[in-house]
C-alpha cells in the first residue's frame, strides 16, 4: 500500500541558510511517526512545507499515492493535514469556541451559529481533557491549557494527518498523559500523526518509527523494535553524548545572595529564605504551579515581593526592580524567551547588548562599536549559528535564541544567574552547550538558581536542590541526598526538617 503522505527530495533555503537538502519522509496509515533533529535540523521547516505554511524550493509530495501541491494553509487542510505549532497560535481575545472554528465558523440563517460552536467545541474539548467551558476568553487560560485548545482546534479540521511540534513542551504531567492518551485514541482510529519532540522519552512511549534529521538532511530512520534513547542521540548529534551530564561540583564559596522572608504576590502566605553560595549551582524543583517561576520573578523584582528583603552578600544593600538588581549584578532568563527575553523582530546584535545599553552608552548615545564588539564575543561564546549578527532573532532556532538571550546577560559579567527553564524546547546537543556553559560560570565563581521540569537535569546539573510546594519551600537536598523520589517526597508537600 502507498503511504498516507510521501514526499521525497524536498529542498529549502532562505538567505544564507541552506534548511532542507534532499529530505525524504514517509508516514502511513494510523501511524505515530516522531521526527527528531537537534534546532536547526530542519524539522520545522519541514513540517511548514507539509502544512502550506511556506513553499518548498523544489521536491515531490504525494498523498495516498497521488502528486500533490500544497501552497497555503488552507489548502493543507482540504488535504487533510493540520499542524499544531510549537509557539501558540491563538486569539487571546476571542472565546475557546471562537478560537475552535476560526475561520470555519458554522453559520445559521447567514449568522455565525453560536450555539453549535459551543456544542461542538464541547465535544473536542472532551477528547482532551480540557474542562472548560467553550465561553472562556483563552487569554484567561494558562499556558498549559491553551496548547490543549490548539490541539482541540487541529481536531476539529478532521485532520487525517496531524502534525505535532514539541505539544507537550507547555503541559503538565497530568495534561501530558491526558494528550498521550489522546494520539493513541486518533491513531486508533485511523488518523496518522508526525510527532516532533525533543523529551525523547515520550517518542518511545507514542512513535511506531522514527525519523532523523541533521543539519538539513536525512540522518537516519529507527523502526519500532530499534527505537532506544541512545540510538537516537547518536543519529540526531552524530557524536558521543556519555558525558552528557559532566558536572564538576565546585568547593562551597562564599555567601553572594540572600533571600529572607520573601512572600510572593501569588503564594503571600508563604514565607520564603534562601541563600546561593559563590560557584554554586542549584536546582530549584516542584510541580507546575508550585510557585518556582513567581518566586524567580520576585527574586529579580519583576513581581515587587509583598514583604522580605533580597540582597547580593550577607550584608548587601536591598533592591527591589529589575534596574536595582541588573545594577546588584542579577540576571534572569525567563522561561519564555520569545515574549519576555528577546525582542524577536529585531537583530542579534541589538539583542545581545540591550542589557548593556545604559553601561556602554558614548555621551548619551549608542555606542554602536560597543555593540558590536559584545555581539560578535558573544557569538563565538555562545556558538550561535546565524548567517551574521544583524539576522532578525526570530529566523533562529529555538537553541539559538536561548543562546541570545543568555549572551545578552553574559555580557553583563553577573555575580548571580537566575535561570528558568534554561533548555526547554531546545535540542539534546544544545541542552549539553547550555549545561557546559553552567558548568564554566560556576568555576568562574557565578552563583546559579535554575528552575527545571526535568528530573534528569536537576539530578544531574545540581549542587543542591531546594524544592516547593504551593509556593512554600519544603526542603532541601545535597548532592549526595539527591534523587527522584526524594525530589518527588517533597514536591507533594511533605516538608523535611531541614525546610
Amino acid at each position: 500500500m502507498a503511504a498516507l503522505l510521501e514526499v521525497s527530495g524536498i529542498c529549502k533555503s532562505f538567505p544564507g541558510v541552506r534548511a532542507l537538502h534532499e529530505v525524504d519522509l514517509s508516514v502511513g496509515g494510523s501511524e505515530v511517526v516522531a521526527l527528531l533533529g537537534e534546532n536547526g535540523a530542519g524539522k520545522s521547516t519541514l513540517m511548514k512545507i507539509l502544512a502550506g505554511v511556506q513553499p518548498a524550493d523544489s521536491g515531490v509530495m504525494k498523498i495516498s499515492g497521488s502528486p500533490v501541491s500544497i501552497h497555503s494553509v488552507q489548502e493543507g487542510l482540504e488535504h487533510g493535514i493540520a499542524l499544531i505549532h510549537q509557539e501558540l497560535n491563538l486569539a487571546t481575545n476571542l472565546s475557546v469556541g471562537a478560537n475552535i472554528f476560526l475561520g470555519r465558523e458554522p453559520k445559521k440563517g447567514g449568522l455565525i451559529d453560536e450555539k453549535e460552536i459551543a456544542d461542538r467545541s464541547a465535544e473536542f474539548l472532551e477528547r482532551v481533557g480540557l474542562e472548560v467551558s467553550p465561553e472562556t476568553l483563552v487569554g484567561s487560560l494558562a499556558i498549559g491549557k491553551q496548547q490543549l485548545v490548539e490541539i482541540a482546534k487541529a481536531l476539529s479540521t478532521d485532520a487525517r494527518i496531524l502534525i505535532m511540534d514539541e505539544p507537550t513542551s507547555s503541559l503538565s504531567a497530568r495534561e501530558t498523559e491526558r494528550l498521550f492518551e489522546v494520539v493513541k485514541d486518533l491513531r486508533s482510529k485511523g488518523v496518522s500523526i508526525v510527532y516532533i519532540s525533543h523529551r525523547l522519552a515520550e517518542v518511545v512511549e507514542l512513535a511506531d518509527r522514527v525519523v532523523v534529521l541533521r543539519d538539513g538532511e536525512n540522518a537516519g530512520e529507527l523502526e519500532k523494535d530499534e527505537i532506544e534513547h541512545g540510538r537516537m542521540v547518536s543519529l540526531m548529534v552524530g557524536r558521543d553524548l556519555s558525558q552528557f551530564y559532566a558536572h564538576n561540583p565546585q568547593g562551597p564559596g562564599e555567601i553572594v545572595f540572600s533571600v529572607s522572608g520573601l512572600r510572593t504576590p501569588v503564594h503571600p502566605e508563604h514565607e520564603v529564605n534562601l541563600y546561593l553560595r559563590a560557584g554554586e549551582i542549584v536546582g530549584l524543583a516542584g510541580l507546575v504551579g508550585s510557585g518556582r517561576t513567581e518566586l524567580l520573578e520576585s527574586l529579580f523584582g519583576v513581581e515587587p515581593a509583598l514583604a522580605g528583603s533580597v540582597s547580593i552578600g550577607e550584608t548587601g544593600e536591598p533592591f527591589s526592580n529589575p534596574r536595582e538588581a541588573i545594577t546588584a549584578g542579577i540576571a534572569l532568563v525567563p522561561e519564555d524567551r520569545k515574549q519576555q527575553g528577546l525582542i524577536i523582530d529585531m537583530a542579534v546584535a541589538d539583542n545581545l547588548s540591550l542589557a548593556s545599553l545604559k553601561r556602554d552608552q558614548k555621551a548619551g548615545f549608542l555606542n554602536f562599536g560597543a555593540e558590536k564588539s559584545i555581539s560578535r564575543e558573544m557569538m563565538e561564546k555562545m556558538r550561535i549559528k546565524t548567517p551574521s549578527d544583524r539576522q532578525v532573532v526570530r529566523f533562529l532556532s529555538g537553541g539559538n535564541q536561548q543562546k541570545v538571550v543568555l549572551g545578552k546577560w553574559l555580557a553583563m559579567k553577573p555575580k548571580v544567574l537566575l535561570l528558568d527553564e534554561p533548555t526547554r524546547g531546545i535540542d539534546i546537543g544544545a541542552k549539553q552547550e547550555i549545561y557546559a556553559l553552567m558548568e564554566e560560570l560556576a568555576e568562574q565563581g557565578v552563583a546559579i538558581l535554575f528552575v527545571s521540569s526535568e528530573m534528569e537535569e536537576v539530578l544531574g546539573m545540581s549542587d543542591r536542590v531546594l524544592v516547593m510546594h504551593e509556593g512554600s519551600l519544603t526542603g532541601e537536598l545535597t548532592r549526595e541526598e539527591l534523587s527522584e523520589e526524594a525530589i518527588m517526597h517533597l514536591a507533594t508537600g511533605r516538608v523535611s526538617d531541614a525546610a
